[in-house]
């Protein structure tokens, strides 16, 4: 099995999270600078994961508390549409409401100064997100989440 890489995509910091080759453990990978153009954003995601044996894509979809979309998640999946006709792979779709929260609290139990936490949680939230998608496939990426 080749690596899925996860994505908390924004308009300006794009996280990235990569997974093993087997599918059960996400690391954070890096933060881009994102364009606002979801276009120019796949590309530089491309780009970032050229050198890792990607599979499939993962990005993170912020659903509201409700379970609705709003604007963040409507670019989210405009961006995910992008990174499949650009990379000719697929694009899962999962909720990522609390990464950021959670990766706000990994990074603080790290110990980790103010400075330092803002510049890696963007990759800490991919890594987060990309776990709750590899624990809840079980192995089968596929069924994790619904596609693009």
């Amino acid at each position: 099995m080749s690596a899925i890489l996860g994505i908390d995509y924004g308009s300006k910091r794009i996280g990235l999270a990569i997974s093993d080759a087997g599918g059960t453990i996400a690391m954070p990978l890096s933060v881009l600078p994102g364009r606002g153009d979801v276009e120019q954003d796949a590309a530089a995601v491309l780009a970032a994961s050229a050198e890792h044996d990607v599979e499939r894509f993962v990005v993170g979809l912020p659903l509201n508390m409700d379970d609705s979309e709003g604007e963040q998640a409507k670019l989210s999946r405009r961006f995910g549409a992008a990174l499949a006709v650009r990379s000719n792979r697929p694009v899962d779709y999962f909720d990522e409401r609390l990464s950021s929260f959670h990766a706000d609290e990994l990074t603080r139990e790290a110990g980790l100064p103010r400075r330092l936490r803002r510049a890696k949680q963007d990759k800490v939230a991919a890594q987060v997100m990309l776990q709750a998608y590899l624990d809840q496939s079980g192995g089968s990426a596929h069924a994790a989440a619904p596609t693009a």
